[in-house]
């Protein structure tokens, strides 16, 4: 097995297996009011910071992306999670079935194309400050980018703007020239993080569906102006089925 059909089957793994990305089946906003929510078995409600529920006389805490497994009334497993966006807290339900009660049930691939595996340059920001960034539901939050990644597609040269984690690793959203028509409207890329001269792979073939793809319940971030590239991106993971 090669390493991108690893790749491959951790992704499959990740967004279908147990309560994978695909079983999420509602993100639920929550205020001081202890409130009853659909497939969310108890009342919830927050304090600012957790996500507080009271289920069978017991209370449970759930701090932003903690989990806990319950069993609902009617005796179906889900899992909890608590979720924060800009002071306001959720609790997130997931259900195994809810993948095949929307009629999803794989992803859709280009075939593999080492011409989509490239040498990059990271470029980091002078100036990284924060800067206006929109997600799929209209909500703009401030965000702070470390920099962009240049490289070659074979139309010619391309950069994306780039996310950098405290580990060096980097994070990209992006469209491209099949997206809302091959692909899904936009994408995710991973890249590791790059050497001390700037030099890092590009491998848009491990371009991935954001999570949305799966669940309307999610808020991904959409891709800033300049990470919609002109050119096809033939390469990665292209629709949900």
């Amino acid at each position: 097995m090669t390493t991108y059909d690893a790749w491959t089957v951790a992704r499959d793994r990740a967004v279908w297996g147990g309560f994978g990305i695909a079983t999420l089946a509602g993100t639920n906003w929550l205020d001081g009011t202890p409130r009853s929510f659909d497939e969310v078995p108890g009342l919830w409600s927050t304090d600012g910071q957790s996500a507080i529920g009271e289920l069978d006389g017991e209370r449970i805490v759930l701090a932003p992306f903690a989990d806990r497994e319950v069993v609902r009334p009617d005796g179906v497993p889900v899992r909890l999670r608590g979720y924060a966006r800009d002071g306001l807290v959720a609790v997130r339900v997931y259900v195994r079935s809810a993948p095949e009660e929307k009629g999803i049930s794989r992803i859709d691939r280009f075939a593999y194309d080492p011409g989509f595996d490239v040498p990059g340059r990271f470029v980091a920001a002078s100036d990284p400050g924060l800067r206006d960034a929109e997600a799929i539901d209209g909500h703009v939050s401030q965000k702070r980018y470390g920099g962009r990644v240049e490289f070659a597609l074979p139309e010619g040269p391309a950069a994306l703007t780039v996310e950098q984690d405290a580990d060096g690793t980097l994070f990209a959203v992006f469209a491209d020239a099949t997206s809302g028509t091959e692909s899904h409207r936009f994408r995710f890329l991973d890249l590791p993080a790059p050497a001390a001269d700037g030099a890092v792979e590009v491998d848009l073939n491990r371009a991935y569906l954001p999570p949305c793809a799966f669940s309307d319940h999610y808020l991904c971030p959409l891709p800033p102006a300049e990470n919609r590239l002109p050119a096809p991106v033939r390469a990665g993971e292209a629709l949900v089925r």
